[in-house]
């Protein structure tokens, strides 16, 4: 019935999905099992795309080939460039998606890829031999045989929602828990965990009273995602935001000792960044309101997410507290908000690649990573799905390193430091943010895709090419062009710079602090002339490298200092026990992750710097 796949897929979420394309994109002829086609790629939670450090993600992804970016400049209902405020490193794409629109569209793009089967039923197991992945087993009592299989099971694992004192067994609202997989890999030797999650009620925008609340617009020029030419948004649909109150949370905590997070059903660790409205009044009982956001759901539903809203409380004591927030007080509820626990898997159990130490060709990717967030689960499908057909193929791994991606930090972080409560994507987790911009991924990261071999980049390679050619020209004139006083002096006056008396290059005019190339550009009228033959984001990106060239060249020679460690490997069989040197920890953390290199050792938690002296001395360094 089947024949033998290169890439068994299991799980069709934002991990899943984009596993199937990497995989395929490489050449691997790919299944992608579901419990369910018709929820392909749900937005599970929020309806929306990208934000702080996760926008980031989704353009490295599309600069990868990936489809997250593309499906979401083909579906939103609003686009914001967050952090505009603060310097270019902290610029953040944001997208509101329209839910269902988006998860058609995912659909629509896999099925219309010639590698890639689907097939619904659940996966109860694998099929291993030797300590190698050779298949999957379902409910059906199939077998199908893979030479690689990449497990994106979300939340499904043994999935439990809470709603007050009520217990359902699921894996998302409405849809069935996985069995079978976490019992077989804690059979094989694999350590699992707990974790949980959490999502807000859904309300009908047709009885909220939006004159009450304050709008969020979108930018008034939206911009997107994707490098490719997705289409332009023309018209937008407004957020909203709106407060807790001290009535609300009075309201609130006559449910708490109902609450499944407080009397200990949930054994699960929730996430820090984006916990419940019951633990956010928990934990800052200083605080007399909280920020919720009223986002839509879609152009043609009048559902509304009420994020910031998260709860597990009866739903009686959710409906009484919403209708006391300003603007919902003739709220309808159509679903309450509920907590969900699952399995999930250290990730100190895998190799950098995402493959499994424990199980050759076998790859984790997404919440079974102990990870939260659309955008953390998609880069890691994508990464693992590269890897899974590499390995395939007998090839070496696809890795991104923290100077190179948001996704390099991301698998770095999970593989060589753990999480034991849900991991979410910040800026700061990346010490080179100036490098790692969301402007500059097509030209980080484009060419190392093409060199990987993923299918259609030659347009993309094109436009990267006439990219660097643009901004390069952009940079020779303003170093070589004089400015006469006359022409900025009177802008330099409105801005409170100092005046110029004599005539100075374009390119120290632009580095000076609150001086914009746009308003250079509205006041010499040669440089306006120049400009007008390149888009905004070309100019963007020639700007932002002029006015930081100094420190991007100092955080350049960081990461090229780091590459030299990353450069020196060690051998994955390498006996550290034999090395009465090194600390007790580091022989044990050591033989625990087996890092590729000196750089990713000097990342383990307990191993020091003094561990890492001795490791250069016995690697002949």
């Amino acid at each position: 019935m089947f024949p033998t796949y290169d890439v068994i897929v299991v799980g069709a979420g934002h991990a899943g999905c984009e596993a199937a394309v990497a995989a395929a994109n490489l050449g691997s002829k790919v299944l992608l099992c579901t419990m369910n086609m018709n929820t392909i790629a749900q937005m599970s939670c929020n309806p929306a795309m990208g934000g702080v450090a996760k926008g980031q993600i989704v353009r490295e992804i599309d600069a990868l080939g990936g489809y997250s970016g593309i499906v979401t400049d083909h579906t939103m209902l609003q686009f914001r460039m967050l952090n505009r405020s603060k310097g270019p490193a902290m610029w953040s794409p944001r997208a509101q998606s329209d839910r269902m629109l988006f998860a058609h569209k995912w659909r629509m793009m896999l099925e219309s890829h010639p590698n890639i089967d689907f097939w619904q039923d659940m996966v109860s197991g694998l099929l291993v031999k030797d300590n190698r992945v050779q298949g999957v087993k379902t409910s059906m009592g199939l077998e199908i045989q893979g030479k690689a299989v990449v497990l994106t099971n979300g939340t499904f694992l043994n999935g439990i929602i809470h709603i007050g004192e009520k217990q359902l067994g699921g894996g998302r609202a409405g849809e069935k828990a996985a069995k079978g997989i976490t019992e077989q890999l804690v059979e094989l030797g694999f350590e699992a965990g707990r974790m949980k999650t959490g999502t807000p009620p859904r309300v009908d925008g047709r009885s909220l009273d939006y004159e009450r609340m304050e709008v969020q617009d979108g930018d008034e020029n939206p911009t997107g995602f994707s490098y490719t030419d997705t289409p332009k948004l023309k018209k937008q649909l407004p957020c909203h935001i709106t407060y807790t109150s001290p009535v609300v949370h009075e309201i609130l905590k006559t449910g708490f000792d109902q609450s499944p997070m407080f009397n200990g059903r949930i054994q699960g660790l929730g996430p820090r960044y984006c916990p419940s409205i019951e633990d956010k009044i928990n934990r800052f009982a200083d605080r007399d309101r909280h920020q919720l956001f009223i986002e839509p759901e879609g152009w043609e539903t009048c559902e509304i997410y009420v994020n910031g809203f998260s709860s597990s409380l009866p739903e009686a004591v959710q409906f009484k507290a919403l209708r006391k927030i300003e603007g919902f007080e003739n709220a309808k509820m159509f679903r309450p908000g509920y907590a969900i626990e699952y399995d999930y898997f250290p990730p100190t159990q895998l190799k950098m690649s995402l493959e499994t130490h424990l199980i050759a060709k076998l790859f984790f990717a997404g919440q079974i990573n102990g990870t939260t967030g659309y955008e953390e689960a998609a880069c890691q499908g994508m990464m693992a799905g590269f890897n899974a057909a590499l390995a395939v193929k007998e090839s070496a791994p696809f890795i991104l390193g923290r100077s190179e991606a948001y996704i390099g930090v991301l698998i770095d972080d999970l593989v060589n430091k753990g999480t034991d409560e849900p991991y979410r994507m910040f800026t700061s987790r990346a010490e080179y943010r100036i490098l790692l911009r969301q402007d500059n991924a097509d030209l980080r990261l484009t060419p190392l895709a093409q060199k990987l071999g993923v299918m259609d980049m030659e347009n993309r390679m094109k436009r990267v090419e006439e990219k660097v050619e643009a901004t390069d020209a952009i940079r020779d004139f303003f170093m070589k062009t004089s400015i006469d006083p006359a022409l900025v002096n009177g802008y330099f006056a409105s801005i409170g710079s100092a005046e110029i008396k004599n005539k100075v290059k374009l390119n120290t005019l632009l580095v000076r602090p609150h001086v914009d190339i746009w308003e250079l550009k509205n006041i010499i009228p040669k440089l306006n002339e120049f400009l007008s033959q390149y888009d905004e984001e070309t100019i963007q990106l020639a700007e932002t490298n002029i006015k930081y060239e100094s420190y991007i060249e100092k955080e350049q020679e960081m990461a090229d200092k780091l590459h030299r460690l990353e450069s020196l490997g060690l051998k994955e069989d390498f006996d550290y026990n034999n090395i009465s040197s090194l600390s007790l920890e580091a022989r044990q953390k050591l033989t625990k992750h087996k890092p590729r290199t000196i750089g990713q050792a000097s990342r383990i938690s307990g191993v020091s710097p003094s561990d890492i002296s001795i490791l250069l001395i016995h690697s002949g360094r």
